[in-house]
C-alpha cells in the first residue's frame, strides 16, 4: 500500500474508526505502544540513564565477568533514540559517551583486539558526522577533541584516522 492510498484510506474512515485502529495498533505492536508512551510521556532523562547503565554495563560489568565490550548495544540504543525523535543533543552525549566508556576501559587494560579500535573509529566517525548534520558540533567540539587526544595518548592503532577527523572540521 503506499502513502497515498493509506491517506485516502484514513480521509474515508470515521472519527471512531480511526480511534479503534490506533488503540488496536497499540495493543498488537510493540513499536507503537514504545512510541506513544514516549511522545505522551517524554522522558529523556530516564532514557538516557538507562542508556547509559547498559552501555556502561558493556565495559565494566556489574557482576565481575569480562567486558564484552559490544558497540551494537550503544548502537541499538542511538537507533531507538532517532527513531523516537529524542533531542539530537542527547543523542549526540550518548554517542560520545559510549566512545568515553570505551577509552576509559582501554587506559585500565591492554585491548588487543584491532576490531575494537576499528568499532570506536566507526562509532566515532558516526558521531562526528551526525553532529556536523544536526549543526551541534560546536557545542561538542571540546569532547570530540578531547577523544581524539585521548586516542592519542592511550596510543591507539587507529589515533591518526581519529585525529584526521577532528583535522578536518578543526575552524
Amino acid at each position: 500500500m503506499s502513502k497515498r492510498d493509506l491517506k485516502k484510506y484514513v480521509s474515508e474512515l470515521t472519527k471512531v474508526q480511526l480511534e479503534e485502529q490506533i488503540v488496536e495498533l497499540y495493543d498488537k505492536f510493540i513499536n507503537v505502544k514504545t512510541y506513544y508512551n514516549f511522545v505522551f510521556n517524554p522522558n529523556e532523562n530516564n532514557l538516557v540513564k538507562d542508556a547509559k547503565l547498559k552501555i556502561s554495563n558493556e565495559y565494566f560489568p556489574i557482576r565481575g565477568k569480562r567486558p564484552k565490550m559490544r558497540r551494537s548495544v550503544a548502537q541499538k540504543f542511538i537507533k531507538h533514540f532517532i527513531l523516537l525523535g529524542v533531542d539530537p543533543f542527547i543523542i549526540a552525549d550518548v554517542m560520545l559517551y559510549t566512545i568515553e566508556i570505551a577509552q576509559t576501559l582501554s587506559s585500565e587494560r591492554e585491548i588487543k583486539q584491532e576490531a575494537f579500535y576499528k568499532s570506536m573509529l566507526s562509532s566515532y566517525q558516526q558521531a562526528v558526522s551526525y553532529m556536523i548534520e544536526q549543526g551541534i558540533l560546536a557545542e561538542f567540539k571540546s569532547r570530540v577533541v578531547a577523544i581524539n587526544e585521548e586516542s592519542i595518548h592511550q596510543n591507539w592503532s587507529t589515533k591518526y584516522e581519529f585525529n584526521a577527523i577532528v583535522e578536518r572540521f578543526d575552524y
